[in-house]
């Protein structure tokens, strides 16, 4: 018998109207939605299900707000579904993976995410950082591009390895254009495609939001998790509670090895992945490492019941 891992998405899969006809149908979601805008203090869910979508595209609005969404998606879907052997996020999704892995109340983790967006936002003045998704490139030749620019002062550094072929880089305006230049230049991928973001997440831009949300972490009890969390920091599981909030610091500055953390759940023993929240982003990643895995998508009542249907 095979292993399951439920997986969770991170920023740039919001929407207005996202977990509105969940919460209308299922009393679990209208809980999770409720208690987010009691613990934020204003109202979260209007947000979500109403918008204005520019609103909702500010970090500090976003993170609270994907959060909740897959948090509803998770408490209605959990009803009947097995329980997982591996729990996973990519970036801001590792905070619903700690829920789901028991490791961090709701309560907490809303109120986390909103300061933590925050603080990314506050890192790098408007318009100084960037970053770029680079497709068909070798990981060892992205890095050297990286290092050799950085070397001459501008900060470029690997942020998201996705999948084979497509690796995101984060850092200074400048050395985002510069290695973008290199890489097109020396013919070193297909493409190079300029990512309309708020900031350079995943690079060492970022450290100042690391120390703030240090900080706020001490305060916040933490528990081991009572399911195994593959980490985006080293894409190896961590159950200690010690080891979690480490993890949750770095990984402000570091890059997410999600392609890494796929690879260890399937040699694990995985040969399922359900995607829990809004949009199927992880499921296209997954299916690009392995086409040995069954992978499903749960982002509504419908695909939750289909899903459902099939793993159980």
């Amino acid at each position: 018998m095979g292993k399951i891992a439920f997986v969770f998405p991170g920023q740039g899969s919001q929407h207005v109207g996202m977990g509105k006809s969940l919460a209308e149908k299922y009393q679990a979601a209208r809980d999770i939605f409720a208690l987010a805008d009691e613990c934020l203090g204003y109202s979260l869910s209007k947000l979500c299900f109403e918008g204005p979508e520019d609103e909702l595209r500010l970090t500090y609005h976003t993170q609270p707000a994907i959060l909740t969404t897959c948090m509803a998606l998770y408490e209605v879907f959990k009803a009947d579904a097995p329980r997982p052997d591996y729990v996973a996020g990519h970036s801001l999704g590792e905070y619903s993976a700690l829920v789901a892995g028991e490791a961090l109340a709701f309560a907490d983790a809303v109120t986390i995410v909103r300061k933590r967006g925050q603080f990314m936002d506050e890192a790098v003045p408007a318009g100084q950082g960037a970053m770029a998704a680079v497709i068909g490139a070798k990981r060892d030749e992205l890095q050297s591009v990286c290092e050799e620019i950085s070397l001459e002062g501008d900060t470029v550094q690997l942020a998201n390895l996705n999948s084979p072929g497509q690796v995101v880089i984060s850092g200074t305006k400048e050395g985002v254009e510069k290695a973008s230049q290199v890489i097109k230049a020396q013919k070193k991928a297909r493409r190079v495609i300029p990512l309309d973001v708020s900031g350079p997440f995943h690079s060492d831009l970022m450290k100042p939001a690391a120390s703030r949300l240090a900080h706020v972490l001490e305060n916040v009890k933490i528990n081991n998790a009572r399911i195994p969390v593959v980490t985006n920091v080293e894409a190896r599981p961590v159950m200690l509670a010690e080891e979690i909030e480490q993890a949750l610091i770095e990984q402000v500055f570091s890059p997410v090895l999600w392609e890494d953390s796929v690879r260890w759940m399937i040699d694990a023993g995985v040969d399922i992945f359900v995607e829990i929240g809004t949009g199927q982003v992880l499921t296209g990643l997954i299916k690009k490492i392995s086409r040995d895995v069954a992978v499903y998508s749960v982002y509504d009542e419908d695909s939750l019941r289909q899903t459902l249907e099939e793993i159980t």
